[in-house]
């Protein structure tokens, strides 16, 4: 099968998360990622555990379907090599403090002179500009900052990180958005550009309507638990043996779920009826659904929201959702044969397509295991000049 973004070829000078994820979904859609690494050390997450026979499962979760070569680019041989290859890419990603590459001499304005038709696309905390820029951040630093944690956790409880790390995904797939508008525009008018995500600001844009909240109000919004702000009921509730989640999201659900609970009254009840009276008498409602869900098991609750239309869920652990049988019909666990780590199993590919599906081809690369074969077919090096280089500690 075709692929979206085969063809395209991208030099990947990213590390650790935000922007290995952004590079991960080109590279499951068939772009060619050549990650370039540190000789000897790599990227950062390679050093994260736990380990399988000495391979990071948190580096081959991100990074599989890509190359890797090591090059030292701070030695003139390696930058020669790397500007060889970025005449012959499409994009050039870096998630590196801003001022780090043009201290090498590699920024944006370097490379476009090398290849005027390039993507230049940069992940960072703050941004290229701004009085935050030269900053270093990473996930925590920016759910802090970016107001996610002011409205996550219990209801009077102190902020709180969200579980994965969202600041730096966020992050990573605005990039990779950026970039598949930067390549359609460069199809069209034969220039390249940069982008430049900052992670802060992907914060800020996936608050959702905690902003538009406050601006209405003038109160930041606080913590509210597993409750929807401003959906109800939308939120878990303890069933006869466990819990449930149920997300009453409109009027006519709401008819459903009063029937299939036994408590038709309360669909024209004065204080009920809607959404915005549901959400203004929430103490007064939940004790009500509680006591009624709490009646049957979660399982007799699912076949009966299942067959009316009401939207529910067990709450999971990972155990239980590797094991769902939608996961697995969607192929969302994959197993993967490493050199080294043997059978991994990792995500698969969330985003389905009729015609050009993504794919997990292989595993994330050993260090380096690609620096030759890559130096060869595309800089047209011999045996003996990439030994050179090795030698000179240039790769």
């Amino acid at each position: 099968m075709n692929q979206a973004l085969e063809g395209i070829k991208v030099l990947d000078l990213t590390r650790v998360l935000a922007g290995p994820y952004c590079t991960m979904v080109l590279a499951d859609m068939g772009a060619e990622v050549i990650k370039v690494e540190e000789p000897g050390k790599g990227d950062d997450s390679r050093h994260f555990g736990p380990y399988v026979n000495g391979e990071s499962a948190y580096f081959m979760s991100i990074n599989r379907n890509k190359h890797s070569v090591t090059m030292n680019l701070k030695h003139e041989l390696a930058k020669k090599e790397f500007l060889k290859l970025v005449a012959q890419v499409d994009v050039v990603t870096e998630n590196f403090k801003p001022g780090t590459m043009e201290k090498l001499g590699l920024g944006y304005e370097e490379l476009k002179k090398v290849n005027p038709r390039l993507i230049y696309a940069a992940t960072s905390g703050f941004g290229h500009s701004g009085p935050y820029s030269k900053r270093p951040a990473y996930d925590g630093v920016v759910q802090a900052m970016g107001g996610i944690m002011s409205i996550t956790g219990q209801k009077g409880g102190k902020p709180t990180r969200v579980g994965p790390s969202v600041g730096d995904i966020m992050a990573g797939l605005f990039t990779a958005i950026g970039i598949l508008g930067a390549i359609r525009y460069r199809d069209q008018h034969g220039v390249g550009q940069k982008v430049d995500v900052a992670m802060l600001d992907c914060q800020v844009a996936v608050l959702e309507n905690a902003i538009s909240r406050y601006f209405v109000n003038g109160v930041s919004p606080k913590p509210e638990g597993n409750r929807h702000a401003s959906i109800v009921p939308f939120e878990p509730f303890d069933t006869h043996d466990g819990e449930i989640m149920i997300a009453v999201g409109n009027d006519n659900i709401w008819k459903s779920f009063c029937a299939q609970i036994g408590r038709p009254e309360l669909v024209d009840h004065e204080l009920f009826s809607t959404n915005p009276l549901r959400s203004k008498n929430y103490d007064a409602l939940r004790p009500v659904i509680a006591e009624a869900v709490a009646q049957k098991s979660t399982a007799q609750w699912q076949e009966i929201f299942d067959a009316n239309g009401v939207p529910n869920g067990p709450i999971n652990t990972i155990e239980m959702v590797v094991a769902d049988p939608q996961v697995n019909h969607r192929e969302m666990i994959v197993e993967v044969s490493h050199p080294v780590a043997e059978k991994v199993k990792i995500p698969g590919v969330p985003i389905k397509m009729s015609e050009t599906q993504g794919t997990v081809r292989r595993a994330a690369p050993v260090l380096g295991a690609d620096t030759a074969e890559i130096l060869k077919r595309m800089n047209g090096l011999t045996d003996q000049e990439i030994e050179m280089l090795f030698s000179e500690g240039a790769v």
